[in-house]
C-alpha cells in the first residue's frame, strides 16, 4: 500500500515528536523520588499493561507466519526495552535530560554501517559515509568533547553520556533485529517487548536496589505517564504512522526528539546549554540528513 501523508499525519508526528522529547524531562522529575531501576520496571510495566489490553481486544494474535523465532523475540525485548530504558534511568542521574535527547539522534547513524552488512539493498554509498563520518564526529563530541565536558562537573558525568549513548546503541541494534524478525503483528510485538523486559528488569531490581518505600503520590503520577503515554499509547501511534504514512516520514520523528528535550530541559528543568552540545546537535543531524536525504526527497516530491 502506498503511503498517503495527510494533515493527521503531520499532527501525529508532531505530538511524537514532542512526548519523546519531554521523556527525558520526565524521568528527571521521576528520579527525584524513585531509584533507576524501579523507574526502568515501573515505566515498563505500565506500558505492557496498556499495549496487552489493546493486543488482547485486537485478537491477541502474534505470530502471523509459521516461522516463529522466540530466541530472537527475547534478545529484542532485551535490547529495544530492558537494557536501554535501565542505561537511560541510570545516566540521567549525571547528565541532563537534554544531552539524553541529543544522544537518542545517534541512532539513525548506529543503523547504517549495520545495515550495510545485515539488510538486503541497504547498501552504504558515499552520501552515506559522509553522513556518517559527520554524525560520529558529532557523537564524540557529545560524549568526550572539552566545551561539553564542563556541562555539569557531576561525578559519574562521563559515565552517565556512556550510558545514554549506550542506549541508543542498544536502539539501533535492536532495529535490525526487529527488521529481520519474520511476519509478527506490530501490537502483539510491542506488547511482547515490554513483557520481556518487564520480567528481566524486576529481579535485578529487587537485587541491586530492594525494595523501593516511600513512593510519593507525584513520583507515581511521573511512573505512570512515563509508562502509558511515551512508552505505550505513544508506540500505538507511531504503528499507525508506519502504516499509513510510512518509515521514512516516521524518521522525521529523529529530528524533533533532541530538540524537544533540550528545549524543555533549559524552559522547565533550568538546564544550561552548553556550546558543545548544540555544536554534536548540529553535527549529528546533519549527517542523518546527509545519509537519508534520497529517501527525504522523495517524500517531500510526492
Amino acid at each position: 500500500m502506498q503511503p498517503v501523508i495527510t494533515r493527521a499525519s503531520w499532527a501525529m508526528i508532531l505530538g511524537l515528536g514532542l512526548v519523546w522529547g519531554a521523556t527525558f524531562m520526565v524521568m528527571e522529575l521521576a528520579l527525584r523520588g524513585i531509584t533507576p531501576i524501579w523507574l526502568t520496571f515501573a515505566r515498563l510495566s505500565f506500558a505492557a499493561l496498556l499495549l496487552t489490553l489493546v493486543w488482547q481486544i485486537r485478537g491477541g494474535q502474534l505470530w502471523l507466519s509459521e516461522d516463529r523465532p522466540w530466541h530472537i523475540l527475547l534478545i529484542a525485548g532485551t535490547l529495544s526495552a530492558a537494557l536501554p530504558f535501565m542505561l537511560l534511568s541510570w545516566g540521567l542521574q549525571y547528565v541532563t535530560s537534554g544531552f539524553a535527547g541529543v544522544s537518542m539522534a545517534a541512532i539513525p547513524l548506529i543503523v547504517l554501517p549495520l545495515a550495510h552488512f545485515f539488510l538486503v539493498g541497504e547498501r552504504m554509498s558515499l552520501r552515506r559515509l559522509i553522513g556518517f563520518i559527520t554524525g560520529f564526529i558529532g557523537v564524540f563530541i557529545l560524549i568526550g568533547g572539552p566545551s561539553v565536558f564542563q556541562a555539569s562537573g557531576t561525578d559519574g558525568e562521563l559515565w552517565g553520556r556512556i550510558a545514554c549513548v549506550s542506549a541508543a546503541m542498544c536502539y539501533g541494534v535492536n532495529s535490525i533485529i526487529t527488521r529481520r524478525l519474520p511476519a509478527i503483528d506490530p501490537v502483539g510485538l510491542s506488547a511482547c517487548l515490554m513483557l520481556i523486559g518487564s520480567v528481566i528488569i524486576l529481579p535485578v531490581a529487587l537485587w541491586v536496589e530492594g525494595i523501593p518505600r516511600n513512593v510519593s503520590a507525584e513520583t507515581f503520577g511521573y511512573l505512570a505517564l512515563l509508562g502509558l503515554v511515551p512508552t505505550a499509547a505513544a508506540n500505538l501511534l507511531r504503528v499507525l504512522v508506519i502504516r499509513s504514512a510510512g518509515s521514512t516520514f516516521m524518521s522525521l520523528t529523529n529530528y524533533m526528539v533532541p530538540v524537544w528535550s533540550i528545549f524543555l530541559g533549559a524552559w522547565v528543568l533550568g538546564e544550561e546549554l552548553p556550546d558543545g552540545m548544540l555544536t554534536a546537535l548540529a553535527l549529528i543531524l546533519g549527517g542523518v540528513m546527509v545519509s537519508q536525504l534520497g529517501a527525504l526527497r522523495r517524500l517531500f516530491n510526492r
